[in-house]
């Protein structure tokens, strides 16, 4: 099940916000990679869509465990798995 919390707004934590910040600065390099190197065409299209999805996700991970509960840094377990 999913934590209650999972679709509500979270403020990262400033160690969070870096970690976002490198991951954004990573995506974006790929996806103009991505964009200079590959054929126009639908091929293409799907690559840099489905790497924006995967960006996205990335920044997730860095603020919400599996189960969307929030993490308050990378180490410490959601509460419902420390029992």
């Amino acid at each position: 099940m999913l934590d209650d919390s999972t679709f509500d707004y979270m403020q990262p934590t400033t160690a969070q916000k870096a970690d976002m910040l490198v991951m954004r600065e990573a995506a974006k390099v790929y996806a103009e990679a991505l964009d200079a190197i590959l054929p126009d065409g639908p091929d293409k299209e799907w690559a840099i869509r489905n790497h924006r999805t995967t960006a996205m996700w990335a920044t997730v991970a860095i603020t919400r465990w599996h189960d969307g509960a929030p993490r308050q840094d990378k180490n410490s377990p959601p509460q419902s798995d420390a029992a």
